[in-house]
């Protein structure tokens, strides 16, 4: 099979918010691939306009506000008809001849729901991006030196193979963002559908770099609130409703009493991400 026919067995799925600074990055993948679906959770920066002038053969989704992560995802994946699937952060940087062993892998595991590079923080510099799932035990020691079958991969490139999803679904909506992931692989990992790291493929992934709007500040209060908020919903998925309650205290008592100390040592960014924590923790009470 020549490197043509392995890029159209799949199509790269990206999730854009205020992402148009990415967009260059972008381009040394997305130029070689037939089927691109930008799922636009509601950018004020041109990001669609941008992305279909760019790339003419993508479809570019206009969701008009931001739907959350999962819920961007579950609207591109719907949209998608090749057999494979690519779900890339808008900062994560993977190159076509990457994707393409990437669909060779997959091609040679076709019982694997998931294939994930390996994701390197800046290039040469490698990140644990897998581990077993948190609920069964702690993962320990270094990284895989060649393929794994593993229980967890970080949601910022995976290969999916969606026939492997049929009776499990993809991501779950009520995590608007963070731990979408966690759950999806949790889900994956019970019924028994494989999840595999390929470290011979590295994509470079900018942390934190797909959102660069007009209020950093703001950005960092939504990280932290989401997160609060989506730990304590995996929390009661996964484990018990009481547990989660246990949990929300525990942290917001020690959110409550390092917030004056990081408003003295003065970090607007992270001062803001804990307000955001703090605020997500006091809701998800209002919630439950």
């Amino acid at each position: 099979m020549n490197a043509d026919e392995l890029l159209d067995q799949v199509t790269v799925v990206l999730v854009t918010y205020h992402s148009a600074h990415c967009l260059d990055a972008l381009d040394a993948l997305l130029a070689h691939c037939p089927h691109v679906v930008i799922s636009d959770n509601g950018s004020t920066d041109d990001t669609p306009a941008l992305a279909r002038a760019r790339w003419p053969q993508a479809t570019v989704l206009e969701h008009g506000r931001n739907l959350g992560f999962g819920a961007a995802n579950n609207r591109a994946l719907a949209a998608t008809r090749t057999p494979l699937a690519l779900l890339v952060n808008p900062d994560c940087e993977v190159t076509p001849e990457g994707l393409r062993e990437l669909v060779r892998v997959a091609n040679g595991m076709p019982e694997a729901a998931i294939v994930a590079p390996q994701l390197e923080g800046a290039p040469g510099r490698p990140d644990v991006n897998y581990r077993w799932p948190s609920t069964a035990w702690s993962s320990r020691g270094p990284g895989a030196e060649g393929p794994a079958c593993v229980g967890f991969v970080v949601g910022a490139a995976m290969l999916f193979r969606l026939s492997r999803f049929e009776g499990v679904g993809f991501f779950d909506e009520r995590f608007f963002l963070y731990y979408e992931d966690d759950d999806l692989c949790l889900r994956l990992f019970q019924q028994q559908r494989p999840i595999v790291v390929w470290p011979a493929v590295a994509a470079v992934h900018r942390a934190r770099g797909s959102v660069k709007g007009k209020t950093p500040w703001k950005s960092e209060y939504l990280r932290g609130y989401h997160h609060a908020q989506s730990k304590l919903i995996y929390t009661a998925k996964h484990r018990s409703h009481a547990k989660a309650r246990r949990q929300r205290w525990s942290v917001l008592l020690g959110t409550t009493v390092a917030l004056p100390l990081r408003a003295i040592a003065w970090s607007p960014r992270l001062l803001a991400r804990m307000a955001g924590r703090w605020m997500g923790l006091v809701r998800w009470r209002l919630r439950g």
